[in-house]
């Protein structure tokens, strides 16, 4: 695990440094300087506007699991989402559900489930996005057309897939027994008790997808997607805007595109990964000078990271956790229980008694 973090942190600086090196610091400074400050601050209340959105469309997600209040929902995604920046390995996506499940008495592994179908929502609704902007909305002379023909092909076929992943929770979430049935006869090389384990695993974990079989509840979600992702483009929108670099507010789905794809990248906090991508995309496709397009690269990031860890970092204080006790849950947080005695399974009452928040 430390080789690996040290690899991603040296990939982050180089990256970081090829980034840098496309402009004058000097030149950078004074772009800075001279960016609209109403703007940015717009653009914050954007950021936060998004948390906001994706705390409500996970209650949705989790509704057929159990009730949740918005306040638990709210704080763990900003939890977790200052932990995607700060920790590796993606540990943020463990730990929110994890942290979630554990105040409100849920399955652990089905409320991870909800992540993934998180995921697939926000993928279908990015290449939606960039569809309406690639087919219906882009100036022909931002895209060239030895480019465009390419991008329709791979979004069209990026869906596809979206919507496959979308169908085959809904057969997942539909035969939840039958899933953990083939587990458990796929697992009888294993020994008796690790089968059976796995194969509870299994239903349990399909039961994080019911959203998927509940139309009410989807047609929710999905329709909380795209104030969603309106909100996240609104805010590169903004920042880019403030430093003079023109660009429609269309023009921003075919960045995110580009931005979702540095935030991909293993980087720590997509370090080096997110500002290159948005770079190439401002400069390649609408036109930005270098110097601008660094500057609103390092600012657009800023918005979109600090926020979240210092708001993060807030409220972990007040649970009484810190991002390493956070690193030790995410390595050892458990896949198949949930915390409610309600539910028949046992409390860890030392987990517990850490998770949960003071004055509660």
């Amino acid at each position: 695990m430390r080789t690996r973090t040290l690899l991603v942190s040296l990939l982050a600086v180089v990256i970081f440094a090829w980034f840098l090196s496309h402009a004058n610091a000097a030149d950078v400074w004074a772009q800075v300087r001279r960016a609209r400050v109403d703007l940015i601050a717009a653009s914050v209340v954007a950021i936060v506007l998004t948390y906001v959105i994706r705390a409500r469309r996970w209650q949705y997600l989790l509704n057929p699991i159990g009730p949740t209040r918005f306040r638990t929902a709210f704080r763990t995604t900003v939890i977790g989402f200052a932990a995607l920046g700060v920790l590796p390995a993606r540990a943020g996506d463990v730990l929110r559900p994890y942290l979630l499940a554990r105040q409100e008495g849920l399955s652990v592994s089905a409320t991870f489930a909800t992540i993934l179908l998180e995921r697939v929502l926000d993928l279908m609704t990015v290449l939606v996005l960039l569809a309406v902007y690639v087919w219906w909305m882009a100036d022909p002379a931002t895209i060239p057309d030895v480019l465009r023909r390419p991008i329709e092909v791979s979004s069209a076929t990026a869906a596809a897939l979206a919507v496959g992943l979308l169908a085959m929770m809904w057969v997942v979430a539909t035969h939840p027994e039958r899933v953990g049935g083939i587990v458990f006869a796929a697992s009888r090389v294993l020994p008796h008790a690790l089968a059976e384990r796995l194969s509870r695993l299994a239903r349990t974990f399909s039961s994080g997808f019911a959203a998927a079989r509940d139309p009410r509840g989807l047609a929710a979600a999905i329709a909380w997607s795209f104030p969603l992702w309106l909100a996240i483009a609104a805010e590169v929108w903004l920042v880019t805007l403030a430093f003079g670099i023109a660009i429609p507010f269309t023009g921003t789905f075919f960045l995110q595109a580009l931005l979702v794809i540095g935030v991909a990248a293993p980087t720590p906090g997509a370090v080096g990964t997110y500002h290159e991508a948005y770079r190439i995309g401002v400069t390649t496709f609408f036109g930005a000078a270098e110097g601008a397009a660094v500057a609103a690269a390092i600012v657009t990031h800023a918005i979109s990271y600090f926020p979240v860890v210092l708001a993060g970092g807030l409220f972990m204080i007040q649970d009484g956790l810190s991002f390493g006790r956070l690193r030790e849950l995410a390595g050892s947080a458990p896949a198949d229980r949930a915390p409610s005695t309600a539910g028949g399974e046992v409390q860890n009452t030392d987990e517990m008694s850490v998770l949960r928040p003071s004055g509660r």
